[in-house]
């Protein structure tokens, strides 16, 4: 008999200083610009990271070179409330193709005051990367995973005000 392992999301949450609408477009059409450059997994740089706004686009890194890594698949996106996407990169930090061993990660933005939003990212079902999955929640949960994306987020809003 085996059992099945639950994992705990990872939840994490930051407030920013923009309306809710504004906090979500940046989220979505700008994420290149704090997404972690060198969060990498093709074999060159990085020229660019694209979201694409809508349910069966990808998340992608474009290489210098042209060459492109899909690490994510958008399951439901609902502005300006709500984004949810896979994870489609396995314990070994590499792309997982098949879709079963994939986690999620949902952003929801909830407006505080007409100019402050509240986004909180919940990365769950960690337990269907199989074996290795603790290494996932670990990386995403530490200093160099969400918090930075986050941390990093709420710089870029701040630049514009």
């Amino acid at each position: 008999m085996s059992m099945r392992v639950s994992a705990a999301p990872i939840k994490q949450s930051i407030v920013v200083e923009a309306p809710i609408e504004r906090a979500f477009k940046v989220f979505t059409e700008d994420f290149g610009s704090f997404k972690p450059r060198e969060h990498n997994l093709l074999s060159v740089p990085i020229a660019e990271t694209v979201f694409e706004p809508r349910v069966g686009g990808h998340v992608y890194d474009r290489g210098v070179d042209g060459s492109e890594c899909r690490w994510a698949r958008v399951l439901a996106f609902e502005p300006p409330n709500r984004v949810l996407l896979s994870w489609d990169i396995s314990p070994r930090w590499q792309i997982e193709a098949d879709p079963h061993k994939t986690s999620e990660w949902e952003v929801r933005f909830i407006a505080e005051t007409p100019s402050r939003t509240r986004l909180e990212l919940e990365h769950r079902h960690l337990e269907r990367h199989g074996q290795g999955w603790e290494g996932v929640r670990d990386g995403v949960a530490g200093d160099q995973g969400w918090p930075l994306y986050l941390k990093r987020f709420a710089e870029r809003i701040a630049r514009e005000t």
